[in-house]
């Protein structure tokens, strides 16, 4: 998928008015790290495909899942950013790096995105559940499923894009968790996968 294939992908699933609001959002990202690591900078060129339509296509495989969105390790707004600009959802994103937390509630302000709020801490600190949890190979899966267990219900979706998963990862996941889960590969890259640890649609 080539930058213009993904704007183009974008306003066809999302309309014109949306898809302009987070290219406002890419141009903040990209204008912020040149003060601090946000993203790495051989993607600057690649934002709608590395990080908004890998980020977005999330939406479309949680869309049985009502309720609050938590987004772990949410680094330079991906994908928690991006799901608040297109959804409705009451979003909370937890950052522990203050800088760039501080980054992402300015952010939020400036595109008036009332129902998104900044945490500038360690998930274990968050006192809340969610329908909804995902994190952006954010440490292993097992360390990320028990860290914020605290946070999910027996209903809770994890929605965790990892790159690829090996099967050394699955076959720990299958005998170290009572969860069911399964894998999705991305839209930009088929090489890379999409975990969902999801009880009303899981399969082992």
């Amino acid at each position: 998928m080539t930058e213009d294939e993904a704007r183009t992908w974008f306003t066809a699933n999302f309309g014109e008015q949306k898809t302009k609001r987070v290219g406002w959002f890419l141009d903040m990202v990209r204008e912020e790290n040149s003060r601090q690591n946000l993203i790495s900078p051989s993607t600057l060129d690649a934002l709608w495909t590395r990080h908004a339509v890998d980020s977005a296509q999330l939406l479309f495989h949680v869309e049985h899942c009502t309720g609050a969105w938590l987004d772990i390790g949410t680094g330079g707004g991906f994908p928690g950013m991006i799901i608040a600009m297109l959804s409705e959802r009451s979003v909370t994103m937890v950052e522990p790096r203050k800088k760039r937390a501080a980054f992402l509630a300015d952010c939020v302000t400036t595109l008036g995105l009332d129902q998104a709020r900044v945490e500038a801490c360690k998930v274990e600190a968050i006192r809340a559940s969610f329908a909804i949890i995902s994190a952006r190979a954010v440490a292993s899966v097992e360390k990320l499923l028990q860290a914020a267990e605290h946070c999910a219900t027996p209903n809770t979706c994890w929605i965790l894009p990892r790159g690829q998963v090996g099967a050394d990862e699955l076959a720990a996941l299958r005998r170290n968790t009572r969860k069911m889960f399964h894998v999705e590969h991305s839209l930009t890259d088929p090489r890379s996968s999409i975990l969902i640890v999801d009880r009303q649609k899981g399969r082992a």
